[in-house]
């Protein structure tokens, strides 16, 4: 395997990165470094702070200077910014809808991955650390599926992930859904709750006793002949959550291509669909210094629009 080497770098720590633990750091500053080898060099001292050997526990202090020496990195390992897709990367940067010293807020196109992995070569995060390249520090807060479109959030202060990443655990944010699901939704379905249980072998979602509580809100938007547009705000953000549990109760989401129902495709690619109809919509939370009440909307793309104009007209 072809390897190149790091030059010595030497980093400052700001204050966005003031609290964190080193070994936290120097794994998410070299991802693609195996983690056993980041321990043994921490162990050797050959990663330095303040011109001093330190443990891998050690909390970063504003100011402290890290000296890394140069490591061995699998060519192929290495994300570069020539690898990224150049007109991607620029419909990212046009999906962001809100943007401070804090965090940014992308609308999601669907298709995309929020990070690379998995045979993917890049994802939101990376491309757009490409598109931010002076920036310190750009961390997803939370995740949405690569066939869901919607509200992102990315932190640009390591102190607004950890109060915005608080928030999503103590369910103080507020996230609503658009989704069309097969069939005429029954008003009493208001509520879903009912555990969910991931497979390790093929990663699929099944409702089952032995898994985590879940539990997601569902409100009805408006009716169609065979399709309904729903609400849908988890309670809790368990993986594939709106998706299961509209299987569970019988109305499987459009295109959805691991709990759906191909029927319901074949029906909704009539009407122009051809992807996911799930959008993440809105999003209700506390700004994480002003400690004001953001409340953000993202508008679902032409495509969905469209197919829900052409609903409406079908039994118009």
């Amino acid at each position: 395997m072809n390897k190149e080497k790091f030059k010595v770098q030497f980093i400052e720590i700001f204050d966005d990165i003031a609290g964190q633990r080193l070994d936290n750091f120097l794994k998410n500053k070299l991802k693609n470094v195996p983690k056993s080898r980041i321990y043994r060099i921490l162990r050797k001292g050959e990663i330095r702070v303040n011109k001093k050997r330190v443990k891998p526990e050690y909390k970063l202090k504003e100011g402290d200077l890290i000296r890394l020496p140069p490591i061995m990195v699998p060519e192929a390992a290495q994300i570069k910014v020539s690898s990224i897709k150049l007109d991607r990367v620029a419909e990212l940067e046009n999906c962001v809808i809100y943007e401070d010293d804090y965090m940014l807020i992308l609308n999601k196109p669907s298709g995309t991955a929020v990070h690379g992995g998995s045979g993917l070569h890049f994802g939101v995060i990376e491309a757009m650390r490409a598109l931010r390249p002076a920036a310190r520090f750009l961390e997803l807060v939370h995740r949405i599926d690569r066939d869901t479109s919607g509200i992102l959030l990315i932190a640009k202060k390591r102190s607004a992930l950890l109060h915005l990443q608080a928030q999503f655990r103590e369910k103080l944010v507020q996230k609503y859904y658009f989704a069309l699901v097969m069939g005429n939704w029954q008003p009493t379905f208001r509520k879903v709750a009912a555990p969910l249980l991931k497979n390790a072998v093929n990663s699929l979602v099944r409702v089952n006793q032995n898994g985590k509580p879940a539990e997601t809100h569902f409100k009805i938007l408006e009716n169609f002949e065979q399709a309904t547009l729903v609400q849908a705000s988890p309670i809790t953000g368990r993986t594939h959550q709106i998706r299961v549990h509209a299987q569970y109760v019988g109305h499987p989401l459009a295109w959805d291509d691991k709990y759906g129902d191909l029927r319901f495709d074949a029906y909704t690619k009539k009407f122009g669909l051809n992807r996911l109809f799930l959008h993440a919509a809105n999003i209700k939370f506390t700004h994480p210094e002003t400690k004001l009440p953001m409340d953000i909307s993202a508008m679902m793309v032409k495509q969905l629009e469209h197919t829900l104009e052409r609903l409406r007209e079908f039994i118009s």
